[in-house]
């Protein structure tokens, strides 16, 4: 089975820098919990899912220029008042990451690179667009296989998809497998219709307020009735108010343009620009010499043997 595993890369190493203590330390003193958990997390789940595939996916722009001209205040929360530098999102500025985390970034990327796994982003998007590029790419074409995409972000819970066996393994719930039942059982709502609902209700965790009044329960009262956010509209602009709670029918009235523009902000790209990408998950690192050093310098050795096992397990077949 042609199996591909997608990594949120961005979510996965910021749960491990706060998940696994700091006293996780390499021989000078560096902090490489969030190497070290990432490690983790992917030996795990490789164990557990047996992908033929897996990609790193990254941010190359978290607060993507599109996004924000948009609305505004997407992620505006998270801005730090760095000097501008190759994550910058829009308007120059970065992300802010604690100097410790920041630190162990090039350990992950390099660690990545000796064991020969994927590491992808693309300029102007974030890694949410590269994974739901590559769920797309590989869901849709002749022999593809099924999709398990690790995340701690119920912003990709929109790319599940039954008929495309595209699932998530949420990392907040120990990788617990969602799918549209689960969504539907959440949320009282379809199951491929999240995106939607995280319009209507809003994230305040990026930044987006939603539309004033309706919360999730509206929100999923809407969606229950008519579908999707589409047909919602449809009826909006037909008038009456058939179908609308009370007062739901003037808040949309009056968060229209809010609700456009949220729309694209909310949605995963799905068809990023992206060239082909040497996803096969080799059976052994492509780089032992590095690989050996890397693990002694930053006292990986653990975390470096669990994911070795890990991929030698997948030279036993399915």
């Amino acid at each position: 089975m042609d199996r591909l595993l997608l990594a949120d890369t961005p979510s996965l190493y910021f749960r491990a820098f706060h998940g696994v203590p700091r006293s996780v330390r390499a021989p000078d003193g560096m902090a490489v919990n969030a190497v070290r958990g990432l490690l983790d997390v992917l030996a795990r789940q490789i164990v557990e899912v047996r992908p033929r595939r897996l990609v790193c996916c990254f941010d190359a722009d978290w607060r993507p220029a599109f996004r924000v001209a948009l609305i505004g205040s997407y992620k505006a929360h998270r801005v730090a008042d760095a000097t501008p530098g190759p994550a910058a999102g829009a308007g120059g500025v970065e992300e802010e990451v604690p100097d410790e985390l920041a630190a162990q970034l090039p350990v992950i990327d390099a660690v990545l690179d000796a064991f020969g796994i994927a590491r992808v982003e693309a300029a102007g998007f974030e890694a949410d667009d590269v994974i739901g590029t590559l769920a797309t790419r590989h869901s849709g074409r002749p022999g593809g296989g099924p999709v398990d995409i690790l995340t701690g972000d119920r912003d990709l819970f929109q790319l599940v998809c039954d008929d495309t066996g595209v699932v998530v393994r949420y990392a907040v719930e120990r990788f617990a497998v969602v799918d549209e039942a689960s969504i539907s059982a959440r949320y009282g709502i379809p199951g491929r219709a999240y995106a939607d609902f995280a319009v209507l209700r809003g994230d305040p965790s990026d930044g987006l307020p939603g539309v004033a009044g309706i919360g999730a329960k509206t929100a999923a009262a809407l969606l229950g009735r008519f579908g999707s956010l589409r047909a919602i509209l449809t009826a909006l602009d037909a008038g009456g108010e058939d179908g609308f709670p009370a007062g739901a029918r003037r808040r949309l009235t009056a968060a229209r343009d809010y609700v456009d523009a949220a729309v694209t902000v909310v949605g995963v790209v799905r068809d990023v620009p992206l060239g082909p990408v040497a996803d096969v998950l080799p059976v052994r690192p492509v780089d032992e010499a590095a690989l050996a050093a890397l693990a002694g310098r930053y006292g990986l050795g653990g975390s470096v043997d669990r994911l070795t096992m890990a991929l030698a397990t997948l030279a036993e077949g399915p």
